[in-house]
């Protein structure tokens, strides 16, 4: 039997989705039907009507298909309590129509962490396969541009190794880039100089850890927030080590970072080599390590992309634009 056509001469297909109840159904649809009009918008062509607990799709076969999943996934994760908002959607809507396979709702229900009353977890395929090779390697580069969740998510696993005992200590390291002369001439001590280029990690700490209990975790070096200069002559064990803003380091600082691993450690190297703060002139570490190292055993590089956002949608919009400039030079 030949499916129907539209006057395109394109298939078209409709199935009828019915609820366990009309709770199950208003909490997977959202307030208002927020699903209902999400989807309208994703796909232009489609018609979707609620009749009591049963919701009727129209459309094109492959819209229809990618609709179907999306309200089957987004039934799973109402029914585990997690609220239909419009970011949720977005999140399942672009995992679905990236044709990976992968099911939105096993990904995001599966948290690193638990802070207070927010789960923490990754939110795309690539974010997933992030978080994958942390768990499988001993070092992982992990490169993408602003908001791909590089950092937070190496943080969350860094958390989760020492709540579990994986590890004796966090490492937090970032390199600062302008602490040469013109470091000399801020106000303060060497510590009030540095703070402002480590302040990003303590901010992603503050989400995962309570608050109260950081400076005594500091104090006794259960964890460690240290410009990279720190790092030189130590040997670290048993630590989740990771270095942020890895573009920023040069090819010797990178190689004395990466020889600092220990027994029992693991490390996390993240940056993005489209963001590079060295002098011109000077080669990036990150890049070069992952030209050299790339492939070597228990290493992984994953690479996040504009697609992996997870900031206002509008952030990988501009982070687009922006590459496309680059791109015209």
């Amino acid at each position: 039997m030949s499916l129907p056509t539209d006057s395109t001469g394109t298939d078209r297909d409709q199935i009828t989705i019915t609820f366990a109840s009309a709770e199950d159904m208003v909490r997977t649809l959202g307030t208002q039907d927020l699903l209902l009009r999400i989807l309208e918008g994703i796909y232009p062509g489609l018609a979707l009507a609620v009749r009591g607990q049963d919701l009727d799709v129209d459309g094109r076969t492959a819209d229809v298909g990618q609709a179907r999943q999306i309200i089957e996934d987004l039934n799973v994760l109402a029914r585990r309590g997690t609220t239909i908002t419009p970011e949720v959607v977005e999140q399942v809507s672009t995992l679905v129509r990236g044709g990976s396979g992968a099911r939105a709702s096993g990904m995001l229900s599966a948290s690193i962490l638990s802070s207070r009353g927010r789960k923490i977890r990754p939110k795309t395929v690539n974010q997933q396969r992030y978080v994958e090779c942390i768990d499988e390697h001993t070092v992982v580069f992990g490169l993408g541009p602003a908001g791909t969740g590089k950092t937070y998510l190496a943080m969350a696993k860094a958390v989760q190794a020492l709540q579990a005992k994986e590890v004796n200590r966090i490492i937090l390291t970032r390199p600062a880039v302008e602490a040469g002369e013109r470091l000399g001439y801020l106000p303060g001590t060497l510590s009030e100089k540095i703070d402002p280029y480590l302040r990003p990690l303590y901010d992603a700490l503050h989400d995962m850890v309570e608050p109260e209990s950081i400076p005594r975790l500091m104090a006794d070096g259960t964890i460690e927030v240290a410009p990279l200069a720190y790092m030189r002559g130590r040997t670290l064990n048993d630590a989740f080590i990771i270095l942020d803003e890895a573009q920023n380091t040069t090819g010797e600082q990178m190689k004395m970072f990466l020889t600092r691993l220990g027994f029992g450690s693991h490390m996390v190297v993240t940056g993005d080599t489209s963001q590079v703060d060295l002098p011109r002139g000077t080669d990036s570490g990150l890049a070069q390590a992952v030209s050299v190292l790339e492939g070597v055993d228990d290493i992984a590089v994953v690479r996040l992309t504009s697609t992996d956002v997870v900031r206002h949608r509008l952030v990988s919009r501009i982070v687009d634009a922006y590459e496309g400039l680059s791109h015209g030079r």
